[in-house]
């Protein structure tokens, strides 16, 4: 394996580069696989055939046990939404639980609840990869 930071040859369980010191995945600067110099967009390795892989800071960090579980039992209130880094999401689901909750004595919390659930259920019975690649690398706010 290589770093994709700075292209020298490292080992595959290697959490960082030793080095640039840099997480051997985060980059786009090298292939992964062979080392040859890649542009920041390209999706294969045009040397070896490769799909290039980068890896977030944020995916080392969110893991979807914790999504899941925040979706499930707080999801009324956005708190797995500010946990994978869905600010505005968060703000939405936050601002209906409270302010439309009060309004709609507690109907539309109950709404945000089931959404949160729903959501925490789905988060948890994603593999990992899918989740990684729809939720942190992808972004995907809702569903």
């Amino acid at each position: 394996m290589y770093c994709r930071n700075c292209g020298k040859e490292i080992e595959s369980q290697a959490v960082v580069c030793p080095s640039c010191g840099v997480p051997p995945m985060l980059e786009k600067k090298f292939c992964q696989a062979c080392g040859e110099v890649t542009q920041p967009n390209q999706t294969m390795c045009t040397k070896c055939g490769v799909a290039l892989v980068a890896k977030t800071q944020v995916s080392e960090t969110k893991n979807k046990m914790a999504a899941g579980l925040l979706g499930i039992f707080l999801g009324c209130f956005g708190i797995h939404k500010f946990y994978l880094g869905y600010n505005k999401e968060a703000i939405i689901m936050l601002a209906i639980s409270l302010g439309a909750g009060l309004v709609t004595c507690g109907a539309a919390t109950g709404v945000m609840s089931v959404i949160g659930l729903i959501e925490g259920i789905i988060y948890l019975t994603k593999p990992d990869e899918e989740f990684e690649q729809l939720y942190i690398q992808g972004h995907k706010g809702w569903f």
